[in-house]
């Protein structure tokens, strides 16, 4: 993956995610598949999806005992998706099952199934962290501790907000694969995303691939938004 640029299909069925790709006519944009559409539509959509050729993204955000995460990690593989996440608060062994888990269910002359952790969702705040979770560290010294302990787990990166990318870059790895939501348009309403950013900013601040949703999904002309945003997040416009 190349600079993905994920459209978030965060919808409620099956249907409205292919009314939406028929806009597209035939164009394979990469996609993110969250867990609301995951479980309406069922593994049987991301095959199909996956046969048409889109890069995927499931979104599942896996967070659970050692054991279930491994075996869930296991059926995912299958699917043959490009990417998968797990939460980095589930801990270090519960990361390294979910590593062991796409490895034993990695299809045969397929590459692994990539998996990144959450550090903080970008809904967060360093106030709900400190009031709501008495994590008493400051958000960015929590997001670089649990991006530290994600590559210990031996995962391929980590989801963190634009804002955290450099220090990661810095204090964790300079190779560190940084996947980064809430991306808007300059001006564009954040909905529930706190640490937002536009496109040109996590250009900027080097991150690996980002995630678009509302912003191209609520568009007008979602196919002209998404082209727009794709042109400044490879700067060429």
């Amino acid at each position: 993956m190349d600079h993905p640029l994920f459209i978030a299909l965060d919808m409620s069925s099956k249907g409205e995610a292919e009314d939406f790709l028929k806009r597209f006519d035939g164009r394979l944009p990469a996609l993110k598949v969250g867990m609301e559409l995951f479980y309406t539509a069922g593994p049987a959509f991301i095959h199909n999806l996956k046969e048409r050729g889109h890069p995927l993204f499931l979104d599942v955000k896996c967070h659970d005992i050692p054991k279930t995460v491994e075996r869930t990690m296991k059926q995912i593989a299958g699917l043959g998706v490009d990417l998968v996440t797990t939460h980095a608060l589930g801990g270090t062994e519960m990361m390294k099952a979910a590593r062991e888990g796409l490895e034993q269910g990695q299809i045969h002359g397929q590459a692994r199934t990539k998996c990144i952790a959450v550090t903080a969702l970008t809904s967060m705040t360093e106030q709900m962290l400190h009031e709501q979770l008495l994590i008493q560290t400051s958000l960015d010294e929590t997001v670089r501790h649990l991006a530290k302990e994600t590559i210990t787990a031996g995962l391929d990166g980590v989801v963190c907000s634009v804002h955290e990318v450099r220090d990661l870059r810095r204090s964790v790895a300079d190779d560190i694969f940084t996947l980064t939501p809430g991306i808007r348009m300059a001006g564009a309403d954040t909905h529930d995303q706190k640490r937002s950013a536009t496109p040109e900013t996590a250009r900027a601040e080097a991150s690996s691939a980002i995630v678009v949703g509302r912003a191209i999904t609520e568009s007008v002309d979602p196919v002209a938004t998404y082209d727009q945003i794709f042109e400044r997040w490879h700067g060429l416009s």
